[in-house]
C-alpha cells in the first residue's frame, strides 16, 4: 500500500496511526497539497490528502473513508464497533475532531497570508469553532463516551486534532479547564504509533 500525504497533516497522521496499529506495511509518499508542483491530484481530483493506494491499484481518499476501508480488511485491532449505532456514534466524535482539524487548518492558512490581508473575523470564527469543539470533546470524556482505551477512530482523531493544534500553536491555552482531554491525549501520545508520526519540528 501507498499512503499519499504530508508529514504535517493531522488527517494523514490519523491514517498513519491506524496503519501502524494494525501492522499494515505501507510506503509513505510525501506530497504537499498546497504546492503547485504536487502530485496529489493524480490520486484525488480534489487535490487533498490523504489518499491511499491499495496493492491492487485501487485509490481511496478522505480520511474517514480510508479508515472505513481499512476496517473492511478485517485486520486487528478493530477501530470501529460492529454494532451500527455504536459505530455511528463513534464516527460522530471522529467527525467532530476532523472539524476541529479543518478549523485549525483554515486558521493556519489565514495566518500565512500577509498581515494586512488577514481577516481577524475569520480567525475569530475558526477559534470559536475549535473552542466549542474542544468543549464538546471534554464533555464526551467526562461522561465516559470518549476514553483512551480501547484505541479507535474517535480517540485517534481527537489526539491528531490536538496534536496539530499544539504543533501549529493555533489555540494557545486550549488545555485550560479541559483536564479530561489533557489526560486522554497524554496517554495516547505515549503510544509508539503516535511517537512515530509526530510532525517534524520546524
Amino acid at each position: 500500500m501507498k499512503l499519499i500525504g504530508s508529514y504535517t497533516s493531522p488527517f494523514v497522521r490519523k491514517i498513519s496511526v491506524i496503519l501502524l496499529e494494525k501492522g499494515i506495511t505501507f510506503e509513505f509518499v510525501n506530497e504537499l497539497p498546497y504546492n503547485a508542483e504536487n502530485g496529489v491530484s493524480q490520486y484525488n481530483p480534489l487535490g487533498k490528502v490523504p489518499a491511499l493506494v491499495t496493492d491492487d491499484g485501487e485509490v481511496w481518499y478522505d480520511s474517514p473513508l480510508i479508515a472505513e476501508y481499512l476496517e473492511l480488511l478485517d485486520i486487528a485491532p478493530e477501530m470501529l464497533p460492529r454494532e451500527p449505532h455504536a459505530s455511528l456514534k463513534m464516527r460522530q466524535i471522529e467527525a467532530l475532531a476532523d472539524g476541529i482539524m479543518d478549523a485549525a487548518l483554515v486558521s493556519v492558512r489565514e495566518q500565512a497570508r500577509p498581515v494586512a490581508q488577514q481577516s481577524e473575523t475569520e480567525l475569530l470564527r475558526q477559534r470559536e469553532k475549535i473552542s466549542r469543539g474542544l468543549d464538546a470533546l471534554e464533555g464526551y470524556v467526562t461522561d465516559g463516551t470518549l476514553q483512551a482505551e480501547p484505541l479507535n477512530v474517535a480517540n485517534i482523531a481527537v489526539a491528531c486534532a490536538i496534536g496539530y493544534i499544539n504543533f501549529r500553536r493555533v489555540s494557545p491555552g486550549w488545555c485550560v479547564d479541559r483536564p479530561g482531554l489533557i489526560k486522554l491525549v497524554e496517554t495516547l501520545f505515549q503510544r509508539e504509533s503516535f511517537a512515530r508520526t509526530e510532525p517534524p519540528k520546524a
